[in-house]
């Protein structure tokens, strides 16, 4: 049975990338979130938070042994090895994840979507076969992220900055969204879609 085509969005924090993904569903294609399923894997797997706590720090796991997600936001966020360290214990159990959801695709489906913040880092690069990123300027993503979140200027540029990252090798079909708040979203969608 063939399976679909499997397409990246991503794009930095506060960039529009979820923007983007419900625009998708809206249009009927599948889109797998990879926050979402991490959280729910995280919150599920015991070894995950027995982890958690040996490699980056026991007070991210609460007197009930859950997830202390502002906790362990405020460590992984300020220390790059601490991040890092999480990023080794989830990416294989989201790419695990991924393959299973998209075996679960019906017949009919030619294209589905993964929506993720670290495509190189996750190793979510080599799983897709194209990759849709999504991209705002700086100051833009601040205010978005500044409105949702409570988050000062400050920490939404430590966010960014922990996220930054430059592929030694970018995926070979890489497609530019701008999400800028001027230009169409839902030409260049429409467009990618015909392509």
């Amino acid at each position: 049975m063939p399976t679909p085509s499997l397409i990246a969005i991503t794009g930095g924090i506060g960039s529009g990338k979820s923007v983007v993904c419900s625009v998708l569903r809206a249009l009927g294609y599948p889109v797998y979130d990879c926050d979402s399923r991490a959280k729910a894997l995280m919150d599920a797997d015991t070894e995950i938070k027995r982890r958690i706590a040996a490699d980056i720090n026991p007070s991210a796991i609460d007197a009930n042994g859950c997830i202390d997600r502002k906790a362990l936001s405020a460590i992984v966020f300020n220390d790059a090895d601490k991040l890092a360290a999480l990023n080794a214990i989830v990416h294989s159990a989201v790419r695990a994840d991924l393959r299973a959801w998209k075996k679960t695709m019906p017949t009919d489906c030619s294209i589905c979507f993964v929506e993720t913040a670290i495509l190189y880092q996750s190793g979510l690069d080599r799983e897709v076969e194209a990759v849709w990123e999504v991209a705002a300027p700086v100051d833009v993503r601040i205010a978005r992220v500044q409105k949702r979140s409570g988050l000062t200027a400050a920490e939404v540029r430590a966010r960014i900055a922990s996220q930054s990252f430059t592929p030694a090798s970018p995926h070979p079909v890489t497609c530019p969204i701008i999400n800028d708040g001027h230009t169409s979203l839902l030409r260049q969608i429409a467009a990618l879609l015909r392509h």
